[in-house]
């Protein structure tokens, strides 16, 4: 399998935050971000392997700094690191106050995408080089979220085997 640097997979997408975007707090909703960071994560596994991929899962995303109206916002993303069959996608979410120009890194994003064949069974996808300081400290610091996210998904499938999928107005059954 072939390689791939961080930059062939990158994605830029910068938008205005208007007032349907924003909760009672006039800052833009945390669902609204959630949906863009993974549009562009989308994006950019998809530019990574150009086959078809499903989110796996999203990992994190740490929210440092409010977002307000007066902002454009800028998300970055790219491919950190690979399996076989994975992609880990970093997404970087920086906030410009349009009316002063100072910008702040509002808010960082790990996700797992999984590429698919023409039969929707895994397929393998290309490693992935970094290139910059902060694609290789991403790439260099991978490892330990791998083994934290295989972790994590042993406890979500021990949940998963204790809850119920009955209607909640049938729980008394």
């Amino acid at each position: 399998m072939h390689t791939k640097k961080c930059k062939d997979s990158k994605v830029i997408k910068t938008g205005r935050v208007f007032p349907q975007d924003t909760n009672n707090h006039d800052t833009l909703f945390g669902g609204k971000l959630m949906k863009d960071i993974d549009d562009v994560a989308s994006i950019s596994a998809a530019r990574h392997c150009r086959q078809e991929c499903v989110t796996a899962s999203t990992d994190s995303v740490d929210f440092l700094h409010p977002i307000h109206q007066t902002d454009s916002v800028c998300l970055e993303s790219h491919v950190s690191s690979t399996g076989k069959s994975s992609m880990e996608v970093f997404v970087k979410v920086i906030a410009e106050d349009l009316l002063t120009g100072e910008r702040r890194l509002a808010a960082t994003s790990f996700l797992t995408f999984v590429a698919l064949d023409d039969k929707g069974e895994k397929a393998s996808v290309p490693h992935v080089e970094p290139e910059s300081d902060e694609e290789k400290y991403l790439f260099d610091t991978a490892p330990g979220r791998i083994a934290v996210r295989k972790e994590s998904r042993v406890h979500s499938k021990k949940l998963a085997e204790t809850l119920s999928e009955l209607k909640p107005w049938d729980d008394d059954l």
